[in-house]
């Protein structure tokens, strides 16, 4: 095990971990003796606080703390299957697009990736991050169990099905250090991916359902800077599902043609490093993240939002967004809109209600968006927006909301409650929340 002072920063590099030291374990041993220890530390009912950190993809302080980081990415790597129960065991730290090579060696697949492959599976789980899809859930659908370290030291293993299983998931880790996650897998599949190019804003909100249901995974993208256009239709579709009937009659009747050349997401950029497109079937992993694993995104150039509405709620929170395009575009690089099928993890911005995604990745202002999120979070209010876990929101109005946004907020907060007494794994971010 290895251990410093300072903990640095994040993948962005717009915060400063607050940590008086960190750790990186190279075993669970290890882990549960630097848990057991922060326990006990301080006077009678005190505790070092505790936080894991995985790919430092978050853009908020969820995954901060004034006491101890511990890095999982030190713990043993594995990617164990179990063919028979279609499972895929992994150890934590591990990064999705690491996991996914590991199983599409053997001949396995996960049902679908956030855009990112590099964020760690563990941290993605546990904010509830997810990829696109009318029938795709949140990458936290996929776990079958999960291990973690609670705040005595001891190891714990909650399976899907047990009472604490949908309030564990999406934990936020508030309630212990993930070790290991078991992952529904499927036979590997290849996946073929078009770009359409400036589509009306008008009829993608005539027939939204049309739209995002035209493939397995359906993206758009937009600056806002012409508030009446899409700007681009990012379709990933399985070849061995059949692909939409609807795709030639509702693209043609907008008007809109497929892109001739590779596009980035972000209008003018290379899109060297984007996952190929122009129909080309491949690996099911190398088409639906929008980015390729051998690439690292450019640290420090971007900052993220996000809010989930329930899908009824789609056009009406797409079409105030759009009346905020003159704050909105002067900051946004590019604005993200997908799909998310419900699921039953309590703090999942999916829970128990399909959802569209509104993404924002903003320029590298962060006061300034800062200062436009209270009036983007009011105008997105009367939809019941949850926002992202792990991107920035504001706070203090996000935290009046919770137990309306969350049916079973006061369920979860009695389980962290009851994991972790003392509050080893609290941090200011859960307290300011209301946890």
């Amino acid at each position: 095990m290895t251990e410093r002072t300072g903990a640095g920063r994040n993948w962005a590099g717009n915060l400063e971990y607050g940590a008086a030291r960190i750790a990186r374990p190279t075993s669970v041993d290890e882990l549960s003796e630097l848990v057991a220890s922060a326990a006990n530390a301080g006077a009678p009912g005190g505790a070092t606080r505790v936080r894991a950190l995985g790919s430092r993809h978050s853009f908020n302080r969820i995954a901060d703390t004034e006491g101890l980081l511990v890095e999982t990415a030190g713990l043993p790597a594995h990617v164990e299957i179990d063919a028979e129960a279609r499972t895929a065991r992994v150890s934590a730290g591990l990064r999705h697009g690491e996991v996914a090579e590991a199983l599409d060696r053997e001949g396995w697949a996960l049902a679908n990736l956030a855009s990112l492959p590099h964020i760690s599976v563990a941290g993605a789980v546990a904010t509830g991050t997810h990829g696109s899809g009318d029938r795709l859930g949140s990458l936290a659908t996929q776990v079958a169990a999960l291990e973690l370290v609670a705040a005595d030291g001891s190891l714990r293993r909650l399976r899907r099905g047990e009472p604490d299983f949908d309030g564990a998931v999406v934990g936020l880790g508030a309630l212990g250090v993930v070790t290991a996650l078991e992952l529904d897998i499927e036979p590997t599949y290849e996946v073929a991916q078009r770009v359409f190019e400036r589509l009306p804003l008008e009829a993608v909100l005539a027939d939204l359902d049309a739209v995002t249901g035209l493939a397995t995974s359906t993206s758009l993208f937009t600056t806002w800077r012409d508030p009446d256009v899409i700007d681009q239709l990012w379709l990933k579709q399985r070849t061995d599902a059949a692909a939409s009937e609807a795709l030639p009659e509702t693209l043609a009747a907008m008007g809109v043609h497929a892109a001739t050349v590779k596009r980035h997401p972000l209008p003018g950029v290379s899109a060297e490093h984007c996952t190929d497109q122009l129909g080309l079937p491949g690996p099911w992993f190398e088409r639906l993240p929008h980015f390729k694993l051998g690439f690292t995104p450019s640290n420090g150039d971007e900052l993220q939002s996000e809010f989930l509405v329930p899908r009824e709620h789609a056009a009406d929170a797409i079409a105030a967004v759009r009346g905020l395009a003159g704050s909105i575009a002067p900051l946004l690089q590019v604005c993200e809109i997908r799909t998310v099928a419900a699921d039953t993890l309590w703090l999942s911005s999916s829970y128990e209600r399909p959802a569209l995604g509104l993404h924002f990745t903003w320029l590298p202002d962060q006061p300034a968006v800062e200062a436009l999120l209270p009036t983007l979070q009011a105008a997105l209010a009367p939809f019941e927006a949850r926002p992202h876990w792990g991107k920035l929101f504001d706070v203090a109005e996000a935290s009046e909301r919770m137990p309306q946004l969350y049916a079973r907020w006061n369920d979860f907060r009695s389980l962290a409650a009851r994991y972790d007494p003392n509050g080893v794994f609290r941090n200011d971010l859960l307290e300011r929340l209301g946890l």
